[in-house]
């Protein structure tokens, strides 16, 4: 057996303002996060991926997803299937529990947000109210 798999995790320094959370703020399924890694190696856009709620949609709240290359202050550091995902501390009020899993099928595939703050949704899954 190799020491290296003895070896702790490399410790992660994280910039000033920016705090880690945990997968209880946000959890990605395994196969959402190899498609975000996928995603991200393609588009090359940055290493993280942001998950925000911004106004609008027909729910009142959107989900918004992209990939940045580095946090912002205010920002929680969630590491999950392999992904580090950010979130904003407004967003993560919303947020708190939510669990994005993928499909690649062709009726009804794609990220699908499940979350426990949501009380009603669209039929296409990108805006919820609270």
């Amino acid at each position: 057996m190799s020491l290296d798999l003895l070896s702790p995790p490399p410790v992660i320094v994280l910039p000033a303002g920016v705090r880690e959370g945990n997968e209880k703020l946000v959890l990605l399924t395994p196969a959402a996060g190899t498609k975000v890694n996928a995603l991200i190696a393609r588009e090359k856009a940055g290493e993280l991926l942001r998950l925000a709620i911004t106004g609008g949609g027909c729910n009142g709240l959107s989900y918004k997803m992209k990939f940045v290359p580095e946090p912002k202050r205010g920002d929680i550091v969630v590491h999950t299937a392999g992904v580090r995902v950010l979130v904003d501390s407004k967003s993560a009020l919303y947020l708190k529990g939510t669990h994005l899993d993928y499909s690649s099928a062709m009726v009804a595939g794609g990220f699908k947000f499940s979350n426990p703050n949501a009380k009603a949704s669209c039929s296409c899954g990108e805006s919820f109210s609270v």
